[in-house]
């Protein structure tokens, strides 16, 4: 399922991004809700109010420090209340009582050069009993490389390593990297487009490379465990959208994407929310809701959030085969977008069903609210000296701010 965005509403907002990429740089503006056609549905029965973006007031207050260049936190679902966090160079630490400790040191296979790095984690249901977990890094190669491990005692089994899929990268940025299981069980793997600049290889467009994509596939989380996929490191769910096309790989979710760069799960509704960085002009977010069916394309290489790319471009292509963002800005109130979660946690009660995001080179983080219609509220809420590379979830569904410059901060409302 696309955004229904109404092409004559649409054409108007390209117009004008399109004048505003030729008339030079554009003063700075808050984030903008890209216009969206009204989602028809029963008249639902009297809920209680939304958030208040208008009232809500964040802080970051600290919570780990004397870290090296963290790029992820998050907990692991089995209630322990431990906190995972990777650092950049190769080490996931567990954080208990506190103190983090090393959990897992792949500093010998990680490449660390420009965006590359140890970019992400994600624990499967069950991981309290199985103790299996997830990473993605960019190996020695320069490759994108997704491997699943297994807990001893309290840390990890290095020598337990089972590549699942490993993606070549033609340049050393644009790697995405993020992972996460959905609420069907599968494992979700974001890339970017190969890096450089304004994707040169045309990776974004191309449905016959893993590149520029969102990836879902089934790695054997499943009641049976991998031992149900025999040799195989996984398989393509049967309902993913281009499964058995000759001109589209299976494992692909959805495409057309620049750099994503953290997506999550909303833990209650299901939806999926995606950060994608831009090139030059535009950050975007971009929403699927839980009932899409997949196969969305988000527009890039031809498309700058709604800016046509490059931006002097004759565009010719029907609006309505693309996915558009639900929010965009326009640099230089941020110049590299990461994106959040949905709050769900039961301490701050303002903040709860509230989308948080950022920006890692302005510091500014962003609250958005969408309606049932599909209609949405922004509001700055916070701006930090932090460099915020990535947000996180805890067990209880409180959020964190993770700053790279060494620290992880806890998000909290009053």
């Amino acid at each position: 399922m696309r955004r229904a965005v109404g092409t004559a509403v649409l054409s108007i907002a390209l117009a004008v991004a399109l004048a505003v990429a030729l008339g030079g740089c554009a003063p700075a503006a808050d984030p903008v809700i890209v216009p969206t056609d009204p989602v028809e549905t029963p008249t639902p029965p009297p809920a209680e109010p939304g958030p208040d973006l208008d009232a809500l007031e964040i802080e970051v207050e600290p919570l780990v420090a004397g870290l090296e260049q963290p790029l992820l936190a998050t907990g692991s679902g089995d209630g322990s209340g431990d906190l995972f966090v990777a650092e950049k160079t190769g080490r996931l630490l567990v954080v208990r009582d506190g103190a983090p400790e090393v959990f897992l040191d792949l500093r010998d296979a990680v490449s660390t050069e420009s965006e590359r790095g140890l970019l992400g984690v994600a624990f499967p249901g069950g991981y309290a009993e199985h103790g299996r977990f997830y990473v993605s890094y960019t190996d020695r190669d320069g490759a994108s490389v997704v491997s699943r491990f297994e807990r001893t005692g309290a840390a990890a089994d290095r020598a337990s390593e089972r590549v699942v899929i490993r993606v070549p990268q033609p340049y050393a940025n644009h790697n995405g990297g993020h992972i996460a299981f959905g609420p069907d069980g599968y494992l979700y793997a974001s890339f970017g487009d190969g890096g450089s600049g304004g994707d040169p290889l045309g990776s974004g467009q191309d449905l016959t490379t893993l590149l520029g994509a969102m990836l879902r596939i089934d790695v054997g989380e499943g009641p049976g465990g991998p031992a149900e996929l025999g040799s195989l490191p996984y398989v393509v769910p049967p309902d993913n959208p281009f499964t058995g096309r000759e001109d589209a790989l299976d494992e692909i979710w959805s495409y057309g994407l620049r750099n994503p760069w953290r997506f999550s799960f909303d833990r209650e509704t299901g939806d999926l929310w995606i950060g994608d960085v831009g090139q030059n002009a535009v950050e975007e977010i971009d929403f699927q809701p839980a009932e899409s069916r997949g196969g969305e394309n988000w527009g890039w290489n031809l498309f700058e959030g709604t800016s046509p790319y490059p931006p002097d471009r004759q565009v010719t292509e029907d609006l309505d085969g693309f996915a558009w963002p639900i929010v965009e800005y326009r640099h230089p109130i941020g110049r590299s977008v990461t994106g959040g979660y949905v709050y769900r946690g039961e301490e701050f009660p303002a903040m709860r069903g509230v989308y948080l995001y950022g920006d890692y080179v302005s510091g500014r983080i962003w609250g958005l609210v969408r309606a049932a219609d599909g209609s949405a509220e922004n509001r700055e809420l916070l701006e930090t000296d932090l460099a915020v590379v990535s947000f996180g979830e805890t067990d209880d569904g409180e959020l964190l701010v993770i700053d790279f410059g060494g620290a992880v901060y806890r998000l909290t409302a009053r």
